[in-house]
């Protein structure tokens, strides 16, 4: 199967709802499973129940707050801020935060730490599309889901002449952003022990 039949296999995109948090949720955490920063975050015991509740709570904030997209059957999600709004809402955080104390438990300063560094170290000056989360269910990992949520908002962002940025926690998954016209800024450490984040950002394709 080549690339463009993989993308043709993909299921489309549209707005995520309410009614697709909980199985959005398991999906994210599957998604993640592997991801250095969840498993530095996430303790241990029960990682998967704690993964599933934390996404749960941040696609019910990111909801309200943001941009939401998946496929019909709810197998992978892309989270956007945004061009002005990739700060967090503290007022719309609030049921995150405090989810985050029971869900993490010791591990809610490492949490808290991640939050500093990543927004000390993002862009702040040229408006620009964040995408704060991009995951797909691993069983259809492969087949072009990832890619059409990537493009369905950078498409956008090259009719409106609007930069992107992200954040990649996996030195492998830079090439895969790099072909879609990121590249890296900077690779920050969130602590000494603590796993690297890969800043990548985008100009918008023109002509």
């Amino acid at each position: 199967m080549t690339a463009v039949d993989r993308l043709i296999d993909a299921p489309g995109v549209r707005a995520a709802t309410e009614l697709d948090i909980p199985t959005l949720a398991v999906s994210l955490a599957r998604a993640f499973a592997t991801d250095p920063v969840q498993r530095w975050i996430i303790p241990a015991n029960h990682r998967h129940r704690r993964m599933t509740e934390l996404f749960h709570h941040l696609l019910a904030m990111e909801l309200a707050v943001g941009r939401v997209d998946t496929t019909p059957d709810c197998v992978g999600a892309a989270i956007w801020a945004a061009p002005g709004r990739w700060r967090l809402d503290l007022q719309a955080a609030r049921p995150l935060a405090e989810a985050s104390v029971r869900i993490l438990g010791a591990n809610l300063e490492r949490s808290v730490l991640l939050s500093q560094v990543m927004e000390a170290n993002h862009p702040d000056g040229e408006p620009h599309w964040y995408l704060a989360t991009l995951g797909t269910h691993p069983d259809w990992q492969r087949r072009g889901v990832g890619t059409r949520l990537l493009q369905h908002v950078l498409t956008t962002c090259d009719e409106e002449g609007i930069p992107a940025y992200l954040e990649s926690s996996k030195e492998q998954n830079v090439p895969y952003y790099r072909h879609h016209g990121f590249e890296v800024t900077e690779a920050f450490d969130i602590a000494p022990d603590g796993p690297r984040l890969w800043g990548m950002w985008r100009e918008p394709h023109t002509g």
